[in-house]
């Protein structure tokens, strides 16, 4: 049995490993450095990088790199080695403070959006003191932001990190009307739930699509899949149980607060949720943790799976964001006490948060925008692509009482009857919950259900935290003149959800109903990337994040040109792979079916058999087949040719869905009807039932 009091953090350069090694005056100094943003001097810095080379060499470490989050989704890192030259032909083992502050990687080969120029190479990383230094495979990793020579953000953790602060100073504005003296800091705070696959990496590796783009681009669809339900909450298979013990103990030693796994609702689905944190930390640990996954999943003869929608017709895969924000005395704002009609604080917050998820809808439709998700924003395991809130019965009523001015005449938690007097009795909770819902009060915080499940947490965040912070400067900015405090607080709050009321539903989102109630409502229905992304510079949401410090206007269009030419790109990548599946393997095990099949009637018939009718019918319906799936191929290729013409690149955006992606779709429907009639012997790729069922 293992310490794991022990092992946790033990691959991390935390407080307490601070505390310990470092010397009284710089740890504090550093301490400030990191609760204040003040700055870090050079000597400070020395000292704190030859303590961590030294903590770090003594783990195994022989590297160090500077971590950051490039617009690519992912995470990058250039390793350099603790050596130096002695002078004597040996080594010794430096690290400075100036290469723990600052790093210079090439910023003219990352995605910039037209920031950078390819001769403009020079970008620097820079060190984020809030987010603990840790080792990964022998290497000392310092968590970083990425910024150009010019200064603009070329990164996911600078804008994050600027939206955590416009949260905070709004909050705070709110918090000294209400006599709050003693708070001096608001931190938003998430934990996100992370789902995934796990398939068999020998199959994987027979599957190009599944390796060029993370999901199958075939396949027809096995004889059973999620119907029974029986996969959701079931024992966890030998297999994927020794994986998920292993990847537990891998985040556990980064510090990591992976806390629940279970199986989910579709066959070799799974899920890992965290313990809440701050939300930088969370953005840097969700990253880890998609990492990991992969890794440990190889030791294990398995490949994990983070696409939306790897297999078409079951669950995909999303990644829960579970959003807060409290004090740094630990008092969540969205905690409603024991009676939340009396919490006057706690209503304008939850007001807030309605007002600008209302007002802001375009912008969080944006966040959860790929085109992953497009395959998954409107299926019967994730919302559809319109916002709406979930709030629950007990405070809907509270805020219709408010609005009518009627007395709330709750009742509070009643005992749970459940008809068994041996079982224990609980208080019931006074509302239930809402999975079908894409942004559903739970209790003390926010579940935001749209994200995909290989989208970096950045992004989402960086809107929620903003389009709040803005709310919360307009409620700042008129109770801030107020004469009448209290009076013009209930009138704020009444006012405010009487506006913006259309966004909260408490029903089936999923229902056709819904789609019709919401464009009744005027709720937008942005259904794919490519509607959604021009919402992001719009004049609205550049006047959003510019007054707030989180982005530029440049910075705004850059990532705009970005998340568009990934749209492109990700669909051209599919598109090529398909081709290439089609032609170099379907069309040949076609053909060779179709030779075996007129062999054995050309055998029957010179054998005096006559009943060929089934061999007849079978290779009729195959050469019809065959003969649609050149047609559609043919249209495939033409279009993908057809899309490098010259054009901008929204125009090529929707190209891309209109043509490519249509054309895609058309060729796939006659694929996978031939692979129920082709032999199994001559399909060439594993099945549905092959990959979803053979990990026991």
């Amino acid at each position: 049995m293992k310490n794991i009091p022990k092992l946790f953090g033990s691959m991390v350069f935390n407080d307490d490993v601070m505390r310990g090694k470092l010397p009284k005056d710089i740890y504090k100094a550093l301490k400030k450095t990191m609760s204040q943003g003040t700055h870090l001097e050079l000597e400070v810095a020395n000292v704190v990088a030859s303590t961590m080379k030294e903590w770090a060499v003594e783990k195994g470490a022989t590297h160090f790199t500077h971590w950051f989050q490039p617009m690519t989704g992912i995470t990058a890192e250039k390793h350099d080695s603790f050596i130096s030259p002695s002078g004597d032909g040996k080594i010794i083992m430096e690290f400075s403070g100036k290469e723990l502050v600052r790093g210079e990687p090439d910023a003219s080969s990352f995605p910039s959006g037209g920031l950078r120029a390819t001769f403009e190479a020079r970008g620097y990383t820079v060190w984020d003191t809030t987010s603990y230094a840790f080792i990964k495979d022998g290497t000392l990793c310092i968590p970083t932001a990425f910024c150009s020579y010019s200064g603009e953000a070329l990164d996911k953790k600078t804008p994050l990190l600027r939206s955590m602060e416009a949260v905070d100073k709004q909050a705070m504005r709110i918090l000294r009307l209400f006599g709050n003296t003693v708070a001096q800091r608001v931190t938003a705070e998430v934990g996100p739930e992370q789902e995934y696959f796990l398939i068999d990496k020998e199959m994987f590796l027979k599957r190009p699509d599944l390796m060029y783009t993370g999901r199958t681009l075939l396949g027809a669809r096995p004889p059973k899949g999620q119907e029974l339900e029986d996969h959701y909450f079931g024992s966890i298979k030998p297999r994927v149980s020794a994986f998920m013990r292993e990847l537990d103990e891998e985040l556990w030693k980064l510090g990591i607060y992976a806390k629940t796994k279970h199986n989910e609702v579709a066959p070799a689905q799974h899920e890992l949720a965290p313990v809440y944190s701050t939300t930088n930390i969370a953005t840097d640990h969700n990253q880890l943790a998609m990492e990991m996954m992969k890794i440990v999943a190889d030791r294990h003869g398995l490949a994990c799976l983070l696409h939306e929608k790897p297999f078409a017709g079951v669950n995909g895969s999303g990644k829960h964001n579970n959003w807060s924000f409290s004090t740094d005395t630990g008092i969540n704002l969205l905690d409603p006490g024991k009676t939340p009609h009396e919490n006057a604080q706690f209503l304008l917050f939850l007001v807030a948060v309605i007002k600008a998820i209302d007002e802001y809808q375009d912008l969080l439709r944006v966040s959860a925008a790929s085109a992953g998700n497009d395959h998954r924003l409107g299926a019967n395991e994730a919302p559809p692509a319109i916002v709406s809130i979930f709030l629950g019965q007990e405070l809907t009523e509270i805020f219709e009482a408010l609005e009518s001015g009627a007395a709330y005449q709750g009742k509070g938690k009643q005992p749970m009857q459940i008809g068994v007097t041996v079982l224990p009795h609980f208080p019931k909770d006074t509302t239930d919950r809402n999975r079908t819902s894409p942004f559903a009060f739970t209790g003390n915080k926010f579940e935001f259900r749209m994200l995909g499940s290989t989208f970096s947490i950045a992004g989402p965040n960086i809107v929620l935290n903003t389009v709040i912070a803005e709310v919360l400067r307009q409620f700042a900015d008129r109770l801030e003149k107020s004469g009448e405090f209290n009076g013009d607080l209930a009138l704020l709050i009444k006012e405010t959800f009487k506006q913006h009321k259309r966004i909260v539903f408490n029903g089936n989102n999923y229902s056709d109903k819904w789609v019709d109630e919401a464009g009744k409502r005027g709720l937008s229905n942005l259904k794919t990337t490519v509607d959604a992304l021009p919402e992001f510079v719009s004049p609205k949401s550049i006047e959003l994040f510019t007054n707030h410090g989180v982005f530029t206007e440049s910075e705004l269009r850059s990532r705009y040109e970005i998340l568009l030419e990934g749209y492109c790109k990700t669909i051209h990548i599919e598109a090529l792979a398909m081709v290439d599946m089609v032609r170099g393997e379907i069309i040949p095990a076609c053909v060779d079916y179709q030779c075996d099949l007129s062999g054995l009637l050309s055998k029957k018939k010179n054998s005096g058999e006559f009943d060929t009718l089934m061999e007849g019918e079978l290779l009729a319906d195959i050469s019809k087949l065959s003969s649609c799936l050149m047609k559609k191929l043919k249209i495939l290729e033409s279009a993908i040719l057809e899309s490098g013409e010259e054009q901008d690149v929204l125009t090529h955006a929707r190209f891309y869905r209109d043509r490519v992606f249509a054309a895609m779709s058309e060729l796939r429907l006659v694929v996978d009807e031939l692979e129920t009639l082709v032999a199994r012997k001559h399909w060439p790729f594993p099945s549905y039932a092959k990959l979803l069922y053979s990990v026991i």
